[in-house]
């Protein structure tokens, strides 16, 4: 299938979301002097425009794209087109109320906002394929576009009628008897076997806790039925257009989708990332989410969205600092990305979104917004012929599960504190700061290209991944696994010991006799610094080469931490600095280094391909050791020994 290669010929991809129907006609040639000024070359349109296109059902007004999609292809601007099914016309919902999607607790979600369809609906779909065929067949031979965007964030969650319908046609498929479904969903608790496919439904709001299973397959059936839709358009684009990519957006490790599954699906990976500038730990944020989008993509990817300035959906929505924009689109292309994009081009003065911001801001082409927009476009021009299409792979892989995350976010678990999106962020962070590059795996992918293999937590696992641990350390490789993992199969039904024996033996574990659970201000003594959110009652079997004890309270010299050959097991959350140390005695150990020794902690290393990216996630300026001469491809200027950034600053050395 196409992917980005045949859309960037040696350029970074760079533009945004183009809304031009919100501004009369002779905006428009002002956007794109202003686009060719910034260096602009590739513009999504129509993803909120279905009200535009179809003002009534049947209807088609083409016009306007049609001299839009014409003046961008004179001023050799790429057209991203978007189908536009994630924000139906009002008149979908008001003549067809069954394309609602319907809350847990019953409530009907109107229209009037965006995403307000039902993903099971039939009538939704058939309007989606329409509009979508009708868009292909008009603009497929077009030269000014250059790729396909599905909908926008698929995201709606449907408990009503429709909905219910479609899960227990899913079920059938899954499951083929009403015995098996029984069994796998435990019913034999609280009296909730069934008789009848009729009788069952989403999970919808209950007197008291729900059926954990039910729930999981649920949240399969829902990723299920969202790419459906995804599907269904993307063939019909495809028909028309088999040379041309096609993608839709992910949201940065988003509950709703299982993204492994959806990214096998697309010709371009892409996701949207906003960071809070505000926070201190926005880089490690980006880095988290490039490195598994680029896992993803397994190459290069597309970064759809960002904000050139504040976002509008925070309590409070802080601008970033000057050098910050440009500096976290660089971090994205030395992460993999070969498309720099924002929601949106320009801000809008009206709508829900008009305080979101835009390349070209309400203070307009003199802005400071636009002013680092057009910097960034350059130093996008100087990098494209270096960088785009180059992939490299990690010596570390951390692995990510959504059916592990579904299945740990149950109610009635043993700590709501413990949730698997943090305690990811936690390792994550901690390989992010001792300098180490990773990549995201799924627990059963092929993990042999791996010195190491980081597992955070993975509460439900299937046989196969077991086993495939199981195999990559046999085969040589360095495991090193957090709490709570193996302790359910994939119906989330608790293994024999609390644990998987497999794994048990692997780490030298006897017995788990129990969680001790941490509450918030509560911390655990171990030998040499404190644990947090969680500790463990684990009895060796002795054959673990090394362990770190537990000191005092109930679970005194009990091991906190213990390796058997090259397996570990962490059985609590270290605080972030021993995380950090412990995490890089196990990576030196496996023969995994940082990119550059005596790297300053704010300073991120990062090869992609021949080139050198180092990033000051600092407001000091800061000199950065790197023996020999290399050429700054941004700086335009030699380098010998050493570098120095300045505030947020950034080097593409070559050597």
């Amino acid at each position: 299938m196409p992917g980005l290669g045949g859309v960037t010929r040696g350029r970074v991809l760079y533009g945004g979301d183009y809304n031009p129907e919100q501004w009369p006609e002779e905006v428009w040639h002002e956007d794109v002097r202003l686009m060719r000024d910034a260096g602009v070359n590739s513009v999504t349109l129509g993803v909120f425009s279905w009200s535009k296109l179809e003002p009534e059902p049947g209807a088609r007004e083409f016009g306007w794209l049609d001299r839009l999609m014409d003046l961008l292809h004179e001023n050799g601007i790429g057209v991203v087109l978007a189908t536009p099914t994630s924000a139906p016309p009002p008149w979908m919902g008001r003549l067809h109320p069954d394309t609602l999607p319907v809350t847990e607790d019953g409530r009907t979600e109107w229209w009037g906002g965006r995403q307000h369809f039902s993903h099971s609906s039939a009538t939704y779909r058939r309007y989606a394929a329409a509009i979508t065929e009708d868009l292909a067949a008009r603009y497929g031979s077009h030269p000014a576009l250059t790729m396909w965007h599905i909908n926008n964030e698929y995201c709606t969650v449907d408990y009503g009628d429709e909905a219910a319908a479609a899960f227990r046609r899913w079920l059938r498929e899954r499951y083929g008897s009403l015995e098996a479904l029984n069994t796998a969903w435990g019913t034999a608790f609280w009296s909730q076997g069934y008789d009848t496919w009729d009788g069952i439904l989403p999970p919808r709001l209950p007197h008291y806790l729900r059926n954990p299973t039910q729930v999981l397959d649920f949240r399969r059936f829902t990723s299920d039925m969202l790419l459906e839709c995804y599907v269904a358009e993307r063939d019909i684009v495809r028909r028309h257009t088999p040379h041309l990519p096609v993608t839709t957006n992910f949201m940065p490790l988003w509950f709703g989708q299982d993204a492994w599954r959806w990214a096998e699906e697309e010709d371009v990976v892409s996701v949207d990332l906003y960071p809070d500038p505000r926070d201190p730990l926005g880089a490690q944020t980006g880095a988290l989410v490039q490195d598994m989008t680029r896992s993803q993509a397994r190459g290069p990817w597309m970064l759809m969205e960002q904000a050139a300035g504040p976002v509008n959906w925070r309590g409070v929505n802080h601008p970033k600092p000057r050098g910050l924009n440009r500096l976290w689109s660089l971090q994205a292309v030395a992460r993999g990305a070969d498309a720099i994009c924002y929601f949106q081009w320009r801000q809008s003065r009206q709508g829900a979104e008009k305080f979101h911001s835009g390349m070209v801001s309400h203070a307009g082409e003199q802005g400071r917004t636009y002013q680092e927009v057009k910097q960034l476009g350059a130093d996008l021009a100087r990098l494209g012929p270096h960088v785009t299409g180059r992939h490299d792979t990690a010596g570390v892989a951390v692995l990510h599960d959504w059916h592990a995350w579904w299945a740990g976010a149950q109610d009635g678990r043993l700590s709501t504190r413990v949730d698997h999106a943090d305690v990811l962020r936690a390792w994550h962070r901690a390989l992010w700061q001792a300098h180490l590059t990773t990549d995201f795996a799924h627990p059963e992918h092929d993990l042999s290209a791996y010195r190491l293999v980081v597992v955070p937590q993975l509460y439900a696992m299937t046989d196969a991944a077991i086993e495939n641990l199981l195999a990559y350390v046999h085969g040589g490789g360095t495991l090193v696994c957090g709490f709570l993992t193996g302790v359910a199969d994939e119906d989330d039904r608790v293994r024999p010991g609390g644990m998987d024996a497999r794994l048990r033996e692997l780490f030298g574990i006897r017995t788990l006799h129990e969680w001790w659970p941490l509450d918030a201000e509560e911390t655990v003594a171990c030998e040499g610094y404190c644990g947090t959110l969680w500790s463990e009652e684990l009895e060796a079997d002795g054959t673990a080469a090394e362990t770190v004890p537990y000191r005092g309270g109930e679970l005194d010299g009990l091991p906190a931490v213990l390796r058997k050959d090259r397996a570990w097991y962490v059985s609590t959350l270290p605080e972030p600095e021993a995380l950090r140390e412990l995490l890089a005695r196990i990576a030196e150990g496996a023969g995994v280094r940082p990119v550059l020794d005596g790297l300053p902690d704010q300073v991120e290393a990062v090869r992609r391909g021949e080139l050198l990216f180092l990033l000051n996630h600092g407001r000091e300026p800061v000199t950065v050791d790197v023996p020999g001469t290399h050429h700054d491809l941004l700086a335009e200027t030699a380098v010998t020994d050493r570098v120095t950034l300045g505030r947020y600053g950034v080097a593409v050395l070559r050597r």
